[in-house]
């Protein structure tokens, strides 16, 4: 029989039973014996991966996807008889049918491309923060968890933490009152993950050998290697990261953005400092948002705060106390301030301290909130498993939060205010930050953009208003080829022929298969 890679495939399948034959796959979540474990496999197995290899040792952990030997030595030594990758599309294609759930902790760039294939598999997807590189990456991996039916995750810590169920619990009470300002900081940018080059364009050199360059530049416009971007000092630079904001803003804009149900900005201001050169960040700036009335909750004004700004203190605190340095959040409740330093809400108080210790008592008869327990990959293989409720930071929430982050680093980017059409996918009246939207990729890079257009059709939405972005931004992207796309050094992987009827027979431990459900999103586990 001839060999068929995905792409073939998923023409031919297309060509024989119409274009919305595409598989809507599902693996389940319920029914599954307590001894059953998920296979998954990890692409970025070094820095945050790390976490993601430790968490997936616990089920079977099949493969190990790393474009850089050295980042991922550690964890290629722990697992000698895991199967090694250095690209994620060639791992897909060998192995789609013995993985369940792909964890991904590459950098910002990449994320996008690697959950698209998993997910086009009908694999469960963990990605680390930020969700995607630009707003129409993030739009699309929505509409894909939905059309593909998979449980994902975004991995804001903090959102699986206690403090964060507390800061639900005291907003939802009355404690705080209407809240109308909110203040975050960080003492980002600092080395050594931002520190501009010695000079512009950087240094330019061979890339080591045990580095795939190509590969790790993934969508991105081929350049040539510095070490001024790889492994540390990429999300300095706008082509691989997200700034500050990108780094950080997924976890401090948490609390506030869940439990004021703060949505879609209407207008993004910046003050920044002059970036220190062409294509890199600038090295501070304070974003303010404005988010309009959401029912009867009033309007609130949030104000992000870099290093090299002064943070103003919140109207009640300790007047002998500073603000911490490395970051926080409060928020100005009509009835009190709600406080947590640091970018995660670890321990969240009121403030004064005296008036903390005054409610305390009264904070702790407030009902609970459910817990689930374990960080955000192991509340995602919980649900996998049908062990716990569906993760809280899906993609029907992080696609939202990480928009508002992702429109911060668009104001940071250029120095311009913007006022937002969430609707239309737009930046009012400046049709030259379309790009920035959704950003040109590479040959055999390309994905999501059929997904639109079957979405539309399922959903019998005119096509005029839900034709591609690609087109609609007027930089086209082509459908996505497979590989190779540009390297003569590269494989191609493909798998035997598929009958254009073909549903994928994942199973889970030992043949044991999961059972299709229906998948719907979460509400705070039971609230």
């Amino acid at each position: 029989m001839k060999q068929q890679n995905r792409r073939t495939f998923l023409k031919s399948t297309a060509l024989t039973t119409g274009a919305l034959a595409l598989p809507t796959f599902s693996i389940t979540r319920s029914g599954l014996a307590a001894h059953h474990k998920v296979n998954v496999a990890v692409v970025g197995a070094g820095g945050m991966g790390r976490y993601a290899v430790k968490v997936g040792a616990t089920e079977n952990l099949v493969a190990l996807c790393d474009v850089d030997d050295v980042r991922a030595a550690q964890a290629f030594k722990e697992n000698p008889k895991v199967r090694r990758f250095k690209d994620f599309r060639v791992m897909l294609d060998k192995m789609w049918k013995e993985i369940n759930a792909v964890a991904i902790s590459t950098p910002d760039h990449t994320h996008f491309a690697a959950a698209m294939d998993a997910m086009e598999r009908g694999k469960h997807v963990f990605v680390q923060k930020p969700l995607a590189h630009n707003i129409w990456q993030l739009r699309t991996l929505r509409k894909a968890a939905k059309h593909y039916n998979v449980i994902t995750q975004m991995g804001n810590q903090g959102h699986t933490f206690d403090g964060m169920r507390r800061i639900k619990e005291w907003v939802g009470a009355g404690v705080i009152g209407d809240v109308r300002e909110v203040i975050t900081w960080t003492n980002r940018p600092n080395a050594p993950w931002f520190v501009p080059p010695a000079s512009f364009p950087p240094a330019t050199s061979k890339p080591p050998k045990t580095l795939d360059w190509d590969l790790w530049q993934g969508p991105v416009a081929e350049r040539e290697y510095s070490a001024e971007y790889v492994p540390t000092k990429w999300r300095g630079w706008w082509d691989y990261g997200c700034g500050a904001l990108g780094d950080i803003g997924c976890h401090t804009f948490d609390a506030p953005f869940a439990v004021l149900d703060l949505g879609s900005p209407t207008k993004v201001e910046v003050v920044r400092q002059r970036p220190p050169g062409e294509g890199f960040i600038p090295m501070g700036a304070v974003v303010t948002y404005h988010f309009p009335a959401r029912g009867q909750k009033p309007p609130v004004t949030l104000k992000w705060y870099e290093a090299g700004f002064d943070v103003p203190k919140p109207r009640r605190w300790d007047p002998a106390d500073e603000l911490p340095s490395d970051g926080g959040m409060y928020m100005e409740g009509t009835k009190e301030t709600l406080y947590h330093e640091g970018m995660r809400p670890t321990e969240p108080v009121l403030t004064p301290s005296a008036r903390f210790a005054e409610r305390k008592a009264e904070l702790d008869r407030i009902e609970r909130l459910p817990e689930v327990g374990g960080g955000p990959i192991e509340e995602w293989l919980q649900a996998i498993k049908g062990d716990g409720p569906m993760p809280l930071s899906n993609f029907d929430y992080a696609v939202p939060l990480t928009q508002m982050v992702l429109l911060g680093a668009i104001v940071e980017r250029t120095g311009r205010t913007i006022e937002w059409d969430p609707e239309n996918m737009r930046i009012k009246g400046q049709p030259d930050l379309d790009p920035l939207i959704n950003e040109p990729v590479r040959d055999g890079w390309q994905y999501g953009v059929t997904l639109w257009s079957l979405v539309a059709a399922a959903s019998g939405t005119p096509a005029a208003r839900c034709r591609s972005r690609a087109a609609s931004l007027r930089h086209p992207i082509r459908t996505r080829s497979r590989l190779p796309f540009s390297r003569k050094s590269l494989k191609v992987s493909t798998t035997k022929s598929l009958p254009s009827t073909w549903q994928p027979s994942v199973v889970l431990g030992r043949n044991r298969p999961f059972t299709p459900v229906a998948i719907s999103s979460p509400n705070w586990h039971g609230m």
